[in-house]
């Protein structure tokens, strides 16, 4: 279960702010609706932000977020009036990491957030690494070569699963369900988005690229001497 968590939401009703109060009483919840927050916010952050806001877009939101430095490394999940594919590749244009269809409540904004398997308690190992990178579940942190490395929720995800399972390739259907997206509406190529900015994040900071793609099957992270 995830602990020092901030939501960020725009225009949380009653009944949302009401239901993760009793089944998620230490999460904290700003609401989103003339921008971002102005003053700081702790934890990990996860916003939730829809397609149409009470002030403005959810295109501009999302823009918003990413520009402003107490919000740049949230992650961020559009929630979309329909299932529609050029809403979605807008979205991720804007900076979203994912997305869903709404309406939004409570037991599908933690489960997207926790994933669909998560105990409560997981047991996880305290550190992971793959040559000069390692990573930290219990302080979310990456470093490479010791230096700390920013990264959103969503790539810190699935960097802990290829570097828990090397060189296994994986289909982007077995990383949407590793990573608790298995709404109809995630599609393979929201999957390569994810993966080109992990590889991004990972070469920027000095490591050769980690993730060999595997034509028609999907990707690997080959195993790297230390």
């Amino acid at each position: 279960m995830t602990s020092d968590l901030t939501l960020l939401v725009t225009a949380p009703g009653d009944r949302l702010m009401g239901d993760l109060a009793r089944q998620r009483p230490d999460w904290r919840l700003v609401a989103l609706r003339d921008g971002p927050p102005r003053e700081p916010v702790q934890g990990t952050l996860w916003g939730f932000v829809d397609w149409l806001g009470e002030t403005m877009s959810g295109l501009e939101m999302c823009r918003r977020l990413r520009e402003a430095p107490l919000t740049r490394t949230a992650h961020i999940t559009m929630v979309l009036d329909e299932p529609d594919s050029e809403a979605r590749r807008r979205a991720l244009q804007a900076g979203a990491d994912d997305y869903l269809t709404g309406p939004l409540d409570a037991a599908r904004l933690i489960e997207r957030v926790e994933g669909p398997h998560s105990t409560g308690s997981p047991s996880r190992p305290n550190r992971l690494a793959n040559g000069a990178i390692t990573l930290d579940p219990a302080a979310h942190q990456v470093r490479v070569g010791g230096a700390l490395v920013t990264m959103r929720p969503n790539e810190f995800r699935l960097l802990a699963h290829f570097i828990q399972n090397r060189d296994q390739v994986f289909s982007r259907a077995a990383l949407i369900a590793q990573l608790g997206k298995e709404d109809g509406a995630i599609d393979d190529r929201t999957v390569d988005v994810w993966v080109g900015r992990l590889r991004r994040a990972l070469i920027a900071a000095g490591a050769p690229d980690p993730l060999r793609t595997v034509r028609s099957l999907g990707y690997v992270m080959d195993s790297v001497e230390s």
